[in-house]
């Protein structure tokens, strides 16, 4: 690809990634993985790239937060995260700037504002949502990784209440009986 197609090229990429986003957006609780939006976008509009994902995505997904902004959607870029870990990208900020809103620098708190963001994405573009409404959601991904981290820090262990040592399996005290 030359520098000068360039931008027209994302300008175009930006177009499909739009469009593929509404259509995630019509499933409740759906998200796209990066990887799986730059494949359709290339496939979609035909332009392709052999430029790495993370060289471009980040100024496609740019001009869909700008796009939406513009039209008063709510912030589609919301849907898409990592595959590894479930997670919305640093890009992400741009979205907070372009709303007027702070940045949110702790990233559990980033992921919520996302999943709220995806809530009103669901909304907005016709998701069967349930009959409360529908909550905002951690992608699936992440959700599993905060549960196994509760999980591990959730209950402390028992202890006796005559002299405060751990409990072994038995729930009968060693020393106390």
């Amino acid at each position: 690809m030359g520098h000068g197609e360039a931008n027209g090229d994302r300008d175009r990429w930006a177009e499909e990634a739009y469009a593929v986003l509404t259509g995630v957006a019509g499933t409740y609780h759906a998200v796209i993985t990066y990887k799986a939006l730059g494949a359709e976008v290339q496939e979609r509009s035909g332009i392709r790239t052999g430029a790495l994902l993370h060289n471009w995505i980040g100024s496609v997904l740019g001009r869909v937060v700008r796009e939406a902004h513009r039209r008063g959607d709510p912030p589609l870029t919301a849907l898409v995260v990592h595959s590894g870990d479930g997670m919305v990208g640093v890009g992400y900020k741009e979205v907070l700037e372009i709303a007027g809103q702070p940045p949110v620098l702790d990233a559990a708190e980033r992921e919520q504002h996302a999943a709220r963001a995806r809530l009103d994405c669901y909304r907005r573009f016709g998701a069967d949502l349930p009959p409360d409404g529908g909550v905002p959601a951690l992608a699936p991904v992440y959700r599993a990784a905060v549960e196994r981290r509760r999980a591990r820090t959730a209950e402390p262990p028992p202890v006796c209440t005559g002299c405060f040592v751990q409990l072994p399996a038995t729930g009968v005290c060693d020393s106390c009986g």
